[in-house]
């Protein structure tokens, strides 16, 4: 039984994109839509250190419901970085 060998059609389909590709980036607002999609990825793959968070990441620390018994038995068992953590983030 002959083997397949899947080197060739594989390279021809890379020429093909790629040169696809560098027609398709050959007029400039291709080019400025390119960049603009490729910042918006990495923006949202790896935010900006200096970006600004709005909210805190804790809806109720340093403020347990009195109803909420598990809270309640942590928080007085010491476990208090929690509620350190968003007393410094609210300030």
């Amino acid at each position: 039984m002959k083997q397949v060998s899947l080197v060739k059609p594989l390279t021809a389909l890379g020429v093909g994109v790629g040169a696809s590709a560098a027609i398709w980036l050959s007029s400039k607002p291709n080019r400025i839509r390119a960049k603009d999609l490729l910042r918006e990825w990495k923006r949202k793959i790896k935010p900006s250190p200096f970006a600004k968070t709005e909210s805190l990441p804790i809806e109720k620390g340093g403020n347990p419901h009195p109803s909420d018994i598990e809270d309640n038995n942590m928080v007085s068992e010491g476990a208090v970085y929690s509620v350190q953590f968003y007393n410094e983030k609210l300030q």
